[in-house]
């Protein structure tokens, strides 16, 4: 009866993963959706807390272990969540992630080690459990793909948040697919041979597989850090499914399969959305430690400004304004005085609308979870082919701290790292304002030739104290 429980408890919380998952999707249903699969987690691991029994019909009995490491880490997490700031959601993301990569490997090690010492009497090989050569390589897959995920994800948390910086030398993809051939000759030796001193090389296995998401991460950066997040994503999802194969846990299996999957899809669109495959991505280091090309060494000519006032009277009487978030929005934390903006407008009769490209900020969706926190509109939030149809009818495009993802360069500037990366087409407006701190390039590493049109006007500041600037003016015309 205990059993038949512990499987509804399973099939609970599969079904909650499938729901929350497909409810992620939109992002009117994503709060929803996110709650519905915590609730089918929490009832899983009750579950198997309470009514899972091993092969002996032993009950799990190191209650306080248990207890106290879901109390520590829960704590720790719910503290670490409210206190983050937007801008840093994107490395807690990360770090989170491979945390998740880190369970993974552990449970591969753990496993490992409940076999590795029993030798067959008189033979210079492993006695392998019922399974045989199968587990052996799903606890291989677990720790190589989990180790990778955690060494890469933890490189990726340090250059997102500025203390790692990107490092490549000359030859490191070389370097890189000889310590991946390495691995994989090692781990096809364990699997097929078993040899005693098979522990050693589990280990070696182990710590070449860190080795490898250090250098994996390590040259790539700028533009392509959100397709890279989302890649170490999908590994961590692999890697918990290798641990529902070893458990014969349908919940983790399920779980680990959908994030895999989901993780793979995100990846896909990611590079699809900016027009390069997953080994150019990978390869090429778009925006990694990059320094400015062609473009940026290029006589641009002259830019214009504009002032506070005269922006506010341009907005004011538009018709359709257009707003571009970018990661300056994030760091400015003004996506408030960003709403509170666009409601200024609409009171005076304004049509104001977003424009989101698929990869702006730091992470995949980190536009859409900015402006969700202050409660703007989903429908007002649209994506870059149906806000491109819309530009030529818009009279003003505010740009807030993007700066790659309207760069003209990408369009007609061969020589330039993002050229073939669909971008937003900011300049078919009749007028351009771009708020930044400095004519600094972005991301990638490269000037901005939309900073030079005839159409653009440039608004220095921080994107908060403009915006807030923005709505006195407009208040008092």
């Amino acid at each position: 009866m205990e059993l038949n429980i512990l499987t509804v408890c399973y099939l609970i919380g599969s079904v909650t993963f499938i729901l929350g998952l497909k409810m992620l999707s939109n992002p009117a249903t994503a709060r929803r959706g996110n709650l519905i699969a915590a609730a089918g987690m929490t009832i899983a691991i009750t579950g198997t807390i309470f009514l899972y029994k091993d092969d002996t019909g032993n009950k799990l009995h190191n209650y306080a272990w248990i207890f106290g490491g879901i109390l520590i880490g829960g704590i720790i997490g719910t503290l670490a969540a409210k206190k983050v700031k937007m801008t840093a959601m994107p490395e807690m993301v990360s770090m989170f992630n491979g945390m998740g990569g880190a369970c993974a490997a552990l449970i591969s090690i753990v496993e490992f080690s409940h076999i590795g010492n029993n030798v067959v009497p008189g033979s210079h090989k492993l006695l392998l459990p019922e399974g045989g050569q199968g587990i052996i390589l799903i606890i291989l897959l677990g720790v190589i793909i989990g180790s990778i995920s955690f060494a890469g994800s933890m490189i990726a948390w340090g250059k997102l948040n500025g203390k790692v910086k990107d490092f490549s030398f000359k030859g490191q993809h070389l370097f890189n697919i000889a310590i991946l051939l390495v691995i994989l000759g090692l781990a096809t030796y364990l699997i097929g041979w078993t040899p005693a001193n098979a522990t050693i090389i589990f280990f070696l296995v182990f710590a070449l597989s860190l080795l490898y998401g250090i250098f994996f991460v390590f040259p790539i950066g700028g533009a392509d850090m959100p397709v890279v997040i989302s890649l170490l994503n999908s590994f961590t999802g692999v890697a918990a499914a290798c641990g529902g194969f070893l458990y014969n846990n349908k919940v983790m299996l399920t779980g680990g399969i959908l994030v895999g999957a989901a993780g793979t899809l995100l990846t896909i669109l990611m590079c699809k959305a900016m027009n390069r495959s997953l080994t150019n991505v990978l390869i090429g280091s778009f925006g990694g430690g990059a320094k400015a090309g062609p473009l940026g060494k290029k006589e641009q000519g002259s830019y214009k400004e504009i002032s506070i006032s005269d922006a506010a009277v341009v907005m004011s009487y538009a018709h359709k304004v257009f707003i571009v978030p970018g990661y300056g929005l994030a760091v400015a934390q003004a996506q408030h005085a960003c709403h509170e903006l666009e409601k200024l407008l609409e009171e005076k009769g304004v049509e104001v609308k977003y424009a989101i490209h698929p990869v702006a900020g730091r992470m995949p969706g980190h536009m859409n979870v900015l402006l969700a926190e202050a409660d703007v509109s989903y429908e007002k939030l649209l994506e870059m082919e149906q806000a491109n149809e819309e530009f030529p009818g818009t009279d003003v495009v505010l740009i807030l701290g993007a700066n790659d993802v309207v760069n003209p360069a990408a369009k007609h500037d061969p020589s330039s790292p993002i050229y073939g990366m669909p971008i937003l087409d900011v300049e078919l407006a009749k007028t351009v304002i771009v708020n930044k701190r400095s004519m600094k390039p972005g991301y990638a590493g490269i000037e901005n030739e939309l900073f030079y049109r005839p159409k653009t006007s440039m608004l220095f500041g921080d994107a908060k104290k403009v915006l807030q600037d923005l709505i006195g003016e407009i208040k008092n015309l």
